[in-house]
């Protein structure tokens, strides 16, 4: 089964080729990503009427590399699969269109693919890991511990009640005027930095129930930002080393949490699965392994471009779909929101009632 899958919620416009043969792992026959970072980095973040007309620009030619680096034509593909939600409106529309633009000309079925189920999908793709496993997916957007126990079958067992890790990440560099992308930058600077200079606060640190807050945590480092300014570059390193520690820490309380949580609702996962651009950093994969380990079970990671936003993992999830049947008709409308546990899977028939008499 072939799939080409497009992605363009945020400021990166993707398209891939993957290949499913069984319950994976998958194949990747192209994977081209389009980053517009220098687009937004005057702005400090993205801008989404310059986001949607790059993605206008560039998705021809995306798309026409992804098929030609796969040695494919269009009509070789079995289906297409495009984001269609959550994110930013205007990208979301763009990538969508052109899917159904392909699906209708060439006749082939279409995904509207859930851009957090194909995060929370790609470790199938790199590994083949079976159902049921504990996602933890961080991005700039979305914080949350998920119960990932089929396709379309996800039960949010933890979320971020205001900031995303990632967006906190980005905030962070903001406000110690560091580059774009901010989470890169902040990693980068607090492997140089005291760890141990500012006492900021672990958020939601000790509670049951596995939810994530940011926004103190941002809070507090502008508050010592404050208090010493002007910073001096020793400052900087060691509030990003601060910051970096809190949230590993914080991290690794609520991932406890929502292990504990998952083992008494579903028992013992099959992994612990992280997904979304903030698993790149590698504090963070130090304190994931940790959890894993002490949970007894396996952690898995992709690789770091299929981390952040692409295609490969957009022709997954559609390849995992098409091959249950579950296609979307050309009249699928774009989401701006779309809760991961809203996502439909596979109905189950009502069992037959037998006719008396019969």
């Amino acid at each position: 089964m072939l799939v080409l899958g497009i992605e363009t919620t945020c400021d990166e416009t993707a398209a891939a080729v993957v290949e499913r043969s069984g319950e994976g792992p998958g194949k990747i026959l192209s994977n081209v990503v389009f980053s517009q970072v220098s687009e937004h980095a005057a702005f400090g973040g993205v801008v989404p009427e310059i986001a949607a007309r790059a993605h206008v620009d560039a998705l021809d030619h995306i798309v026409t590399k992804a098929l030609a680096d796969a040695s494919l034509t269009v009509r070789d593909i079995d289906g297409v699969a495009a984001a269609a939600g959550p994110g930013l409106i205007g990208g979301v529309i763009v990538g969508l269109t052109t899917a159904k633009a392909i699906a209708m000309v060439e006749n082939k079925p279409l995904m509207a693919v859930n851009h957090l189920e194909a995060h929370a999908l790609t470790a199938r793709l790199v590994a083949g890991i079976p159902f049921p496993y504990c996602l933890f997916l961080a991005s700039g957007g979305h914080t949350q511990i998920v119960a990932v126990r089929g396709i379309g079958d996800y039960t949010l067992l933890g979320t971020t009640q205001d900031d995303a890790i990632g967006e906190a990440f980005d905030k962070t560099a903001k406000l110690l005027g560091l580059g774009y992308p901010g989470g890169p930058q902040v990693e980068k600077e607090a492997t140089r930095g005291n760890a141990t200079r500012f006492a900021l606060p672990r958020p939601m640190h000790g509670r049951a129930e596995p939810d994530f807050s940011l926004s103190g945590l941002k809070t507090a480092l502008r508050l010592e930002a404050q208090k010493i300014a002007p910073l001096n570059d020793q400052d900087v390193v060691d509030l990003c080393a601060s910051f970096q520690q809190a949230v590993v820490e914080l991290i690794q309380d609520r991932l406890r949490a929502g292990m504990k949580l998952f083992r008494a609702r579903y028992g013992v996962p099959t992994a612990l699965v992280a997904a979304g651009g903030v698993a790149a950093n590698e504090a963070i994969r130090k304190v994931l392994q940790r959890v894993a380990f002490e949970g007894g079970v396996k952690l898995v990671v992709p690789p770091g471009e299929l981390c952040t936003d692409n295609g490969a993992m957009i022709a997954w999830a559609g390849a995992e779909r098409l091959a249950l049947g579950l296609t979307d008709p050309l009249d699928f409308a774009p989401r701006a929101r779309w809760p991961l546990d809203e996502v439909a899977g596979p109905q189950t028939k009502p069992a037959r009632v037998a006719q008396q008499g019969a």
